[in-house]
């Protein structure tokens, strides 16, 4: 099970099972990857000055049926064909070490005890830049650095100082079940592995698609599908527009490509590619959701200079149609970063606009395969956990929040749970929630990522780049699997 462990704490998640678990097989007499396209209609398809569209033969707006006789359909039926298995690359949960030296780690635990909440925050801080190999650029940024810490930063601490002991104490429990079952070893017993993938296909924007795509209006917008099905007797749509939910309901995986890049279709599952300003489709689906779990592209500072991602302001995620996507009593999970500006922004404002109730707060604790903090845990720069928060949409706030499937008693959602897990090395790639959520819904809840990034099976999925992290090449292949 991807739920490795379950204490009063919380839960120690494996990560890379749950993924493989969802079995990304295809049959190995498959016809081919399947042609999947922009938010454009057939007319613009044609076009030879459409920079979205990839070269093809005539693009159909509609699903067209396998016949029986084609190559790989009766042996598919039959279940006589080899499979090929694809595994997410293990490479990526190589976390074996702390990103930060475990001397200095330790240097910083032994401080937090000798100075107080204003003092502790600068001695990190100058702690941290103390480093022989520091740049010229950080010896101006300790210039500016004042001793007092601003409000932002004393506040983080504050908020940092009341709940380091829950989180120390309850990683340490589970890390040690963690030891006891195998899945962590200590750093002795690790190989040491080096090197970095080069994932080449890293240049290619899938935001800048769907971008591009809005340059694109619709010839009859009446015409257009509010979802396009894959199924067992139905071939892998030729063109899979921005304009409609695509859903894989076979129980097999398939193969798509978008400008010449591979991805898997994960059976199960359903997908929409586009930005906040085309949720329209989404809308359209005519799906209410029991759970639907937000990943915002939080503002902040790093982001606005780097330029790399992009993010929303909170007036915008604010207008996320998030009440017209629910179910009655969907439960609603908000990744928020340590920023207690951005925290107190979901509590006090994103959720009572959205009649979100009975909040409560998780963290998902970061630690490496032999059981240590990535970061340490007193560190100033970086934390080794992020936040949760989870509440439900109901027009009765006294309505528990849990519901027992041996009868109609319930009992609310706990406060200060744990999701512990390593991490995956690349960003913002989130650990899973669906074991830990399925106990506080009800059966067989239709769920919802926004702002995804990978595909889930049994979940719709939506975001400007849904399927980033479902590329091949972050995948292996294993031949040959029946």
């Amino acid at each position: 099970m991807a739920m490795v462990h379950r204490q009063p704490a919380g839960w120690l998640v494996d990560h890379l099972f749950f993924i493989n678990q969802s079995g990304y097989q295809l049959c190995d007499a498959y016809e081919g990857p399947a042609r999947a396209f922009s938010d454009v209609p057939s007319a613009a398809a044609s076009s030879d000055k459409d920079p979205i569209v990839a070269t093809t033969s005539a693009a159909s707006n509609s699903c067209r049926k396998r016949s029986v006789s084609e190559p790989g359909a009766a042996g598919k039926k039959s279940g006589e064909m080899p499979k090929k298995t694809y595994l997410f690359r293990e490479e990526f949960f190589n976390v074996f070490k702390p990103h930060i030296a475990a001397d200095f780690q330790k240097e910083l635990q032994q401080g937090s005890s000798e100075v107080g909440l204003e003092e502790k925050g600068s001695e990190q801080q100058e702690g941290a830049k103390s480093g022989k190999s520091h740049s010229g650029a950080t010896k101006k940024r300790r210039k500016r650095r004042s001793s007092v810490l601003n409000y932002g930063e004393h506040d983080a601490l504050e908020y940092h100082l009341r709940i380091r002991k829950m989180i120390s104490e309850g990683t340490r429990s589970l890390v040690q079940e963690g030891f006891k079952s195998g899945f962590l070893q200590h750093s002795s017993a690790i190989p040491v592995c080096s090197g970095t993938l080069d994932m080449r296909h890293s240049d290619f924007s899938l935001a800048e698609l769907c971008e591009m795509a809005k340059q694109y209006t619709f010839v009859n917008e009446t015409e257009q599908r509010a979802v396009c099905k894959i199924d067992e007797d139905t071939s892998v749509p030729e063109q899979v527009q921005l304009s409609c939910v695509t859903e894989n309901i076979t129980n097999d995986t398939k193969l798509i490509t978008l400008m010449g890049h591979t991805y898997l279709f994960p059976p199960q599952s359903s997908f929409l590619l586009s930005d906040i300003s085309c949720m329209q489709p989404l809308l359209n689906y005519n799906k209410k959701f029991g759970v639907i779990v937000i990943d915002p592209p939080w503002e902040n500072k790093s982001v606005k200079r780097s330029n790399r991602y992009g993010y929303l302001p909170p007036w915008q995620i604010k207008q996320i149609p998030v009440p017209a996507l629910a179910a009655p009593d969907c439960l609603v999970v908000t990744w928020v970063t340590n920023r207690q500006k951005h925290l107190r922004f979901v509590k006090d404002e994103l959720y009572p606009h959205w009649a979100v109730h009975g909040v409560v707060e998780w963290y998902w604790v970061k630690i490496t395969r032999s059981g240590e903090f990535v970061f340490p845990l007193e560190s100033s720069h970086k934390k080794p956990y992020e936040i949760l928060v989870l509440g439900r949409i109901q027009g009765n706030t006294d309505t528990p929040l849990r519901y027992k499937r041996s009868g109609n008693e319930a009992l609310p959602i706990p406060d200060h749970k744990l999701i512990v897990s390593v991490p995956s090395t690349l960003h913002s790639h989130k650990p899973p929630l669906t074991e830990i959520l399925k106990e506080y819904t009800r059966p067989d809840v239709e769920c919802l990522e926004l702002f995804a990034r990978n595909l889930q099976h049994g979940w719709t999925s939506w975001g400007n780049e849904v399927i980033k992290f479902q590329h091949v090449d972050y995948f292996t292949e294993e031949q040959n699997k029946k």
